[in-house]
């Protein structure tokens, strides 16, 4: 599936950056005959909804002459939103100081999801203090991380 994303990503990120925006991400669940691609744009202004369907309309252009996705599947694009999924270890150094929700592919230390406060980024891997502890996670062995948003 890594694959898939990384062919989608290579393909849309033109596509929505020459709209003014950022490929913030995707998410590809192949799920039988009802897939979704799910599109996360940002703008330094914020995204309105006009961006997402200019985006929208482009990409599925895009992906009708390329097909890069066999069988139907629903396209959906939004903000990031205010618990924002991190794809990209760069992003990460955005957010120090935020509290993160980390879930890994596979146990770490004993556990697979992680949620506190990240410190710091340290070569490949997210430095996270969790409950007074600091856990340093290889980026490679996070399947999701989200930012918790705080009211």
């Amino acid at each position: 599936m890594v694959g898939k994303q990384s062919q989608l990503t290579a393909l849309l990120e033109p596509v929505v950056e020459s709209l003014g925006c950022e490929l913030w991400g995707l998410e590809f669940h192949a799920q039988g005959k009802k897939s979704v691609l799910r599109l996360f744009i940002d703008k330094p202004d914020g995204v309105v909804v006009e961006d997402c369907e200019a985006v929208s309309r482009q990409a599925s252009s895009v992906l009708d002459v390329e097909d890069p996705i066999s069988g139907e599947y629903t396209l959906e694009v939004s903000s990031p939103g205010m618990d924002r999924a991190l794809f990209k270890l760069e992003q990460y150094k955005g957010f120090f100081g935020q509290k993160l929700a980390v879930r890994l592919r596979v146990n770490f230390e004993g556990r697979r999801k992680f949620t506190g406060t990240l410190k710091d980024i340290e070569d490949d891997e997210v430095v996270l203090e969790v409950d007074g502890e600091e856990y340093l996670l290889p980026f490679e062995l996070i399947d999701k991380a989200n930012i918790v948003p705080t009211f």
